[in-house]
């Protein structure tokens, strides 16, 4: 009997995923009520959701339901190419033990204004562990049931079977010498069996930012068993500048950019001060958090479930009071998703002369950037160049990812990482 109920089990969860091939965007909020949602390794916030494959790694899935009433959440795991496409691949094939797991430990919020059920969970767990390398979406949904879900998160299971070397040097062309990065990269393939660069993709991240990853390049040298990439026009990204700060660890007591807190509603809101251009400034280095977040507060004992809410009110304001023409400006950040949508889009004020975004944010410290990009040319990626200015000085995290494709293998395998800082690994010209 038990076998044959898990195995209804397991049809039930195919034809669930079948009937939502289009509810796949990661790192996607599908429900108003969830808020804050993150995975990242186990004890740092700031990391990129990434474990070894076969390994001990743990990461830390946590979220919080506005309605303060605690559901049944479960979760499981979809292998993607490296385009974050579904791979044609059985969750038989890649997922080792039960295909959905149930989110069992939760807790209400306390001594917060704000009511909310807080979730959480280490995973994988040992009765759903991935068994194949590459790119996974989590996905988190209500009452055994795919067609409701609530949220998708990026995952990535690394098997290190290609050795990657990486370096950030200044572009060769004059025009952009002051004001972009270019990776090199080398790859030893030494254990991998590779016929054709076709069955190879890089993919290269800033900031952890896959709105402007660098993909579909090819190698510009191939010598023996070592793949080099350093095409004159390849791997290249505008510096930006160092990030922003809104320090919200506190609702009563004011930060350095904090102008205002409102009371007179619940949750709070909080007003910062307005943000200025800074691309006709001179760079300065400060150490920033490059896009990241962390939830935390001075005033209680647990971030997780004692922290509270507020509207947090973010204000830009453009030289003269003008708006950039054909173009829309967006707040990115771990916060946003670091996605370029109606989730970070802001909207300009003519009456003010201000961009302006509200979103419902839980207190910590938060890090983030005005980018702009082209209404009318949807392709074209944004850049930060008329709100933050490009500078070669800028420090940056770059994330290199390797993928492989035997020619028996129906996926993308994710078979090399490496983290590079423009500061500490570069090379001047």
């Amino acid at each position: 009997m038990a076998r044959m109920r898990n195995l209804f089990v397991w049809v039930l969860l195919i034809a669930g995923m079948g009937k939502t091939t289009a509810q796949r965007l990661p790192d996607h909020v599908y429900m108003p009520e969830i808020r804050t949602p993150r995975l990242f390794q186990q004890n740092n916030q700031q990391s990129m959701a990434l474990i070894t494959l076969n390994s001990s790694d743990l990461l830390e899935l946590h979220f919080d339901d506005m309605s303060g009433v605690p559901k049944n959440y479960y979760y499981t795991f979809v292998l993607c190419n490296a385009d974050w496409t579904p791979a044609d691949v059985s969750p038989f094939d890649y997922i080792r033990g039960f295909p959905q797991n149930r989110l069992s430990q939760y807790r209400a919020s306390t001594v917060t204004a704000s009511r909310y059920v807080h979730y959480q969970a280490l995973l994988p767990d040992r009765n759903c562990m991935p068994s194949k390398s590459g790119n996974y979406l989590l996905k988190v949904y209500l009452d055994a049931d795919t067609s409701k879900l609530a949220f998708t998160k990026r995952m990535l299971v690394v098997d290190n079977r290609a050795s990657v070397g990486a370096q950030v040097q200044q572009p060769f062309d004059n025009e952009i010498l002051r004001t972009h990065q270019k990776i090199q990269v080398a790859v030893n393939t030494q254990q991998l069996n590779i016929l054709s660069p076709q069955q190879t993709k890089l993919v290269i991240l800033q900031n952890n930012r896959w709105d402007d990853a660098i993909r579909d390049i090819q190698p510009t040298f191939i010598r023996g068993k070592m793949m080099e990439y350093n095409a004159e026009q390849d791997c290249i990204f505008p510096a930006g500048k160092e990030y922003r700060w809104a320090d919200l660890q506190s609702f009563r007591f004011l930060s350095d950019r904090m102008d205002r807190v409102d009371k007179a509603r619940e949750p709070v809101d909080v007003y910062l001060k307005p943000d200025l251009e800074r691309n006709n400034l001179r760079y300065l280095f400060f150490r920033d958090r490059n896009g990241w977040d962390e939830i935390n507060t001075t005033e209680s004992l647990n971030p997780w479930w004692q922290t509270d809410y507020a509207y947090v009110h973010f204000t830009f304001a453009p030289a003269n009071r003008q708006p950039f023409a054909g173009r829309s400006v967006y707040l990115l950040g771990s916060f946003t998703g670091n996605q370029i949508g109606d989730t970070s889009r802001m909207v300009y004020d003519a009456a003010r002369g201000l961009y302006t975004k509200t979103i419902l944010l839980k207190q910590g410290y938060y890090s983030y950037a005005y980018v702009t990009k082209s209404d009318k040319h949807p392709e074209e990626k944004a850049d930060p160049a008329l709100t933050e200015g490009n500078y070669w000085e800028t420090e940056n995290e770059y994330t290199v990812l390797f993928y492989y494709r035997s020619f028996s293998s129906r996926h993308d395998e994710l078979v090399g990482i490496r983290s590079v800082n423009s500061r500490n690994e570069r090379q001047n010209f």
